[in-house]
């Protein structure tokens, strides 16, 4: 889940979960965690592994972007979500957009962050009910057989297709996996 935490949404996507015993990744944005601390541990406290998503959402392959402006968006990102959470995140860090820049992906390298990318785009923000998620991402599933799927846990649409969208999975036979980092950032 991209964007978190944001109110009302992400306490019902930690609901859905908790309903289907099923763990996930959440990549805060830095601002967003500063907005609502008090939601992104409770995400923590449910179990689910947090990394994070830059300060802003900024796209960091932007040619308006200075290498130095990137790497304060990763690190901003970063020290907010670590000051939300009172501890660490997970070292793992999704961009914006799904726009990977070089440069940005070097840097994370040299701090020991693993990048993860999505196989299966939710289209979560474009989806006009709940019904169209479970059907986009039901329909990707079934082609490709599994993957990485991309949600947003700010999204009404979102929140309100977990319950199904999980039973969905489970009558499937998918296995949700759990990825959880050794060690804290």
């Amino acid at each position: 889940f991209d964007d978190s935490p944001w109110p009302v949404n992400t306490p019902a996507v930690l609901k859905a979960l908790a309903d289907e015993c099923t763990k996930a990744v959440f990549f805060s944005i830095g601002k967003h965690a500063t907005f609502h601390p008090e939601i992104l541990r409770q995400v923590a406290a449910a179990g689910h592994t947090i990394g994070t998503h830059t300060w802003s959402h900024a796209n960091l392959n932007s040619k308006k972007l200075t290498e130095q402006a990137v790497k304060d968006e990763i690190e901003k990102g970063n020290s907010a979500v670590k000051l939300a959470l009172g501890t660490a995140p997970a070292p793992f860090f999704r961009f914006p957009e799904l726009q990977h820049n070089p440069a940005a992906m070097a840097y994370l390298g040299t701090r020991n962050i693993a990048m993860f990318s999505t196989d299966l785009d939710s289209f979560d923000f474009r989806a006009k009910n709940p019904e169209q998620v479970i059907n986009t991402v039901m329909t990707k599933l079934e082609k490709q057989g599994k993957g990485i799927i991309l949600m947003h846990d700010f999204q009404k649409h979102t929140a309100e297709a977990m319950p199904e969208l999980l039973r969905r999975l489970k009558a499937g036979g998918y296995k949700v996996v759990f990825m959880k980092p050794k060690a804290p950032m």
